[in-house]
């Protein structure tokens, strides 16, 4: 068997500033045991991630304090097995929500919260985030729309959500992509006038939100920040510039 090489004590400190396998050491060709199992857990990890299931009823509970109506939707796509292999119909709602929509009508904000390719991380972070946020909104006279759960949700269904509510602007929670270090991250995906049709330029996105990553409270203060420009400017996406804090 081959000697563990020592990492140089330089490369170590960079540790400290990120979760990335950096610096892991070397056994003859190899990487060391301890490093190889802990890869192998955070991969197991991913795939459990993707696998993950909305828990609609611990978030209809938690979502309660906010008194704003609680809708469960469902998107074109009928099972996990489908909606990977079809990424098409998880960026549509199926008949019955789009029904269930009916009734509700002009909005200055939609929340969507969907479980994209981690439901595990909007289990984990959607209501610590919006704890902070939606009282910011509701302190700016912002009008918020029934708060929707959606199962088998892509990014682009809250197009069509919030243009069956006849919102001005959508907010987007969802589990991202599960990294090897990141299981549990949610991104939040930002579009003013939102409506069927549109493509990633048209939105803002603020990502890896997590105890672990960008915390709650720094998060929300970024995502209200978004949608106050967003309204003054009448825009989201690529033309919508994040200044705040910049030296005038």
């Amino acid at each position: 068997m081959g000697e563990e090489l020592t990492v140089p004590d330089l490369l170590k400190q960079l540790k400290q500033f990120t979760a990335a396998r950096i610096a892991i050491g070397r056994v003859g060709t190899s990487i060391p045991l301890k490093q190889s199992l802990e890869f192998n857990l955070a991969h197991a990890h991913a795939r459990d991630a993707v696998y993950s299931v909305l828990d609609v009823d611990g978030l209809f509970t938690a979502l309660k304090a906010f008194d704003l109506p609680v809708l469960h939707l469902h998107s074109k796509a009928p099972t996990r097995h489908r909606y990977l292999k079809r990424p098409d119909l998880g960026r549509q709602l199926d008949e019955d929500s789009a029904q269930h929509l009916t009734g509700y009508s002009g909005y200055d904000v939609a929340i969507i919260i969907a479980d994209g390719l981690s439901a595990a991380a909007v289990n984990e972070n959607a209501f610590g985030l919006l704890h902070l946020l939606i009282p910011k909104l509701l302190a700016a006279k912002f009008m918020i729309a029934p708060i929707c759960l959606v199962e088998q949700g892509r990014v682009a269904i809250g197009d069509d959500i919030a243009g069956e509510l006849n919102a001005k602007f959508s907010v987007v929670l969802i589990g991202e992509r599960p990294g090897l270090s990141s299981a549990d991250s949610m991104g939040a995906y930002l579009t003013y006038n939102p409506k069927r049709g549109l493509t990633d330029e048209s939105r803002n996105c603020v990502s890896n939100i997590r105890p672990h990553g960008l915390k709650y409270k720094p998060a929300a203060e970024k995502i209200f920040y978004l949608i106050n420009e967003a309204f003054k400017r009448k825009l989201s996406g690529v033309g919508l510039k994040d200044n705040e804090g910049l030296l005038k």
